[in-house]
């Protein structure tokens, strides 16, 4: 009974598992073998040669954590799904021919994109031979769940280190291109499986061609119908820009020059009147420059724009006033006489005299600037610092004294100088030594020695700042005449240029003179170089002091830095014993340069002497380069420093 019981039962069971076996949904007959075995089961017949082939075992699986994703990853990105594509019926005469003729070759054919899968592997895919090509292939297919005849390897790209290949359907005929769309393809990939089958390859990503080749489409958007029109956009605001800020400038010099214009047509120059006196009348001084005894007559000479002059004469009977009773009022006006006032400086060297200036005048005011002086204790310095007005009166009655252009002969010297009425006097005038006999130009610099202390000669050279042409005639000077220290006072623009670089930063050659910057201190109101100086054989240890406190268009608030300047310069002269002059050069060479020089001179007469006079201080550096201390502002800051100087060695003293 029990026989005839269980011989049914099993029997029922057998054809429940042959049905599974046979059946489309077979998923837990693959479990059940899956778990017995331990390696994967695929649903193609030949699937257990492949196993075989591989060898996958846990002791031989490859490892490839370093580029590959995780599984959960994997998983996340492929979701294993069964395989969508028909499975052929098992003919074991199909099987055995395809595996007996098979012949696996790359087919490199012109295969669209969007059919193309690209496999990127860990594996050289240089290294890739028959064999191991005909594995990568079975795995595929077992991952797919396809016959490996239906996967085709079409390129091995070497510079990505991956595998391209392609999918055809089951009646896919020779020489007909009917691949598979790679979308669909990798919707159907089992990456659990295709990993285990491949691990000795080292898979680290399946993607389809427009995945791979995405940054070179992005780069061909560059040139579409859009990026056309937004380089076309770009290129019309850039040139309506550009024109914008042409016309502006235009509109901006011309609005200048109009303002220049009109204040040109406007802009008349009166001298001061000049008494005519007859010819047996002789002039009396009397406190002043020149004072007439009458003045019958009174010459008014007005200058248009153009440079001409009108002389009218007009009678009068009031006492004329002092020719170099000036008011302060502009700058310019003090620039130079009343000679340089009425010349067309644009022809120099050819220029005739203004015959309504008398000579004695010139005379008188080299009297004056040869024998005038006030002396002035220490309280007196103290005090005078405080009357302001009284400074501003006496800086008036000191003659400019600054030189007639036809008194310099030399043709085409104009082009060395940097103002036109800023020349340097002849008698105290530097001389370059001549690059041969007949070019008078090459000895032509704007410098004048300067006397120092108690009248020594040469103690300084006072000289405009370099201009492009006249840098090696610079430095041929401070070689010629073998000068210990340079001090400039100004930056090299202020509103306009006011001097050229003329050091290099490292190394530089001017003219016959060789530069060298040995090392730069930089001070808190000023910039020390030790500089060194080759000609030939020759070499000679030059400081350059650059002092940039001295602010636009006006004095210093305090005359500390200066003096500090000033103590410094002195303190390296002192060392150079034997040596030439200090070079002292600003923009023009007069203002602050005269300034720096005249403190230095009374710096030292008050640590001599006890006393300073500056106002003979001033009229010695005039005589030897006219207009040196420019301003009366100037002259002011001048007795500041040596008052701050004076209190110095009062502390000094008490100490």
């Amino acid at each position: 009974m029990r026989t005839a019981v269980c011989l049914p039962a099993l029997c029922l069971l057998l054809n429940l598992h042959a049905a599974g076996c046979f059946s489309r949904n077979n998923d837990q007959v693959l479990a059940i073998q899956q778990k017995k075995s331990g390696k994967p089961v695929f649903t193609y017949h030949h699937s257990q040669d492949i196993e075989k082939s591989l060898d996958i075992t846990p002791q031989k699986i490859y490892k490839h954590t370093y580029h590959s994703s995780s599984k959960a990853q994997i998983n996340k990105r492929h979701q294993i799904v069964n395989s969508a594509f028909p499975r052929p019926a098992y003919d074991p005469s199909l099987n055995l021919l395809a595996m007996a003729g098979q012949d696996l070759e790359v087919e490199n054919l012109p295969i669209p994109a969007a059919n193309v899968i690209v496999v990127t592997l860990q594996m050289d895919v240089n290294r890739l031979n028959i064999t191991l090509l005909r594995i990568f292939r079975q795995g595929v297919a077992a991952a797919l769940g396809l016959l490996p005849q239906q996967v085709h390897i079409n390129r091995l790209i070497g510079k990505k280190n991956s595998v391209e290949l392609f999918v055809s359907p089951i009646n896919r005929k020779a020489g007909i291109s009917d691949a598979l769309p790679s979308e669909e393809v990798l919707r159907s990939l089992n990456i659990n499986v295709l990993h285990q089958s491949l691990s000795q390859f080292g898979i680290i990503e399946v993607s389809p061609e427009k995945n791979v080749l995405q940054g070179q489409h992005e780069a061909d958007k560059i040139w579409s119908k859009e990026g056309f029109y937004a380089v076309v956009i770009f290129l019309s605001i850039f040139v309506i820009i550009v024109t914008c800020l042409m016309i502006l400038y235009r509109l901006k010099e011309k609005f200048q020059f109009s303002l220049r214009q009109d204040k040109e047509k406007n802009q008349e120059i009166h001298l001061s009147p000049i008494a005519l006196q007859p010819a047996q009348s002789e002039a009396k001084t009397v406190n002043s420059m020149v004072q007439p005894e009458q003045a019958p007559k009174v010459l008014n000479v007005v200058v248009d724009p153009q440079g001409r002059y009108t002389p009218e004469i007009k009678a009068t009977t009031a006492v004329c006033p002092s020719p170099f009773k000036m008011k302060p009022i502009g700058l310019q006006e003090r620039r130079g006489s009343n000679v340089s006032l009425t010349l067309d400086m644009s022809s120099l060297g050819n220029v005739e005299p203004f015959v309504a200036i008398p000579t004695p005048r010139e005379k008188v005011a080299m009297e004056y600037l040869q024998s005038a002086s006030r002396i002035l204790t220490r309280s007196q310095l103290r005090d005078v610092v405080a009357s302001s007005h009284l400074l501003q009166s006496e800086f008036m009655e000191i003659p400019m004294n600054f030189v007639d252009p036809k008194e310099i002969d030399i043709p085409r010297h104009g082009t060395k100088n940097r103002y036109k009425t800023i020349l340097p006097n002849p008698l105290s005038r530097v001389c370059l030594r001549p690059k041969n006999v007949t070019d008078s130009l090459s000895t032509y610099i704007n410098a004048n020695y300067i006397r120092g202390y108690s009248g020594k000669e040469k103690a300084f050279i006072a000289t405009q700042g370099p201009m492009i042409n006249t840098v090696n005639d610079f430095w041929q000077m401070v070689w010629q005449e073998d000068s210990p220290v340079i001090v400039m006072i100004t930056k090299l623009k202020e509103k306009n240029e006011k001097c050229v670089l003329y050091w290099p930063e490292k190394r530089g050659i001017y003219g016959k003179v060789e530069v060298l910057v040995i090392n730069v201190n930089e001070c808190d109101n000023y910039t020390v170089r030790n500089l060194v100086l080759k000609q030939g054989s020759h070499t000679q240890h030059v400081k350059h002091y650059w002092y940039t406190s001295w602010p636009d268009h006006k004095t210093p608030d305090s005359a500390q830095p200066l003096l500090q300047l000033m103590l410094d310069v002195e303190e390296d002269r002192l060392a150079a014993t034997g040596r030439g002059p200090v070079v002292v050069h600003c923009s023009a060479g007069i203002g602050r340069t005269g300034c720096f020089i005249a403190t230095s001179i009374g710096c030292r007469q008050l640590k001599e002497e006890g006393v300073v006079d500056a106002l003979s201080i001033v009229c010695q550096l005039r005589v030897d380069r006219g207009g040196m201390v420019q301003t009366s502002e100037q002259y002011e800051f001048v007795h500041h420093a040596l008052c701050l100087y004076e209190s110095r060695l009062s502390a000094e003293t008490v100490q």
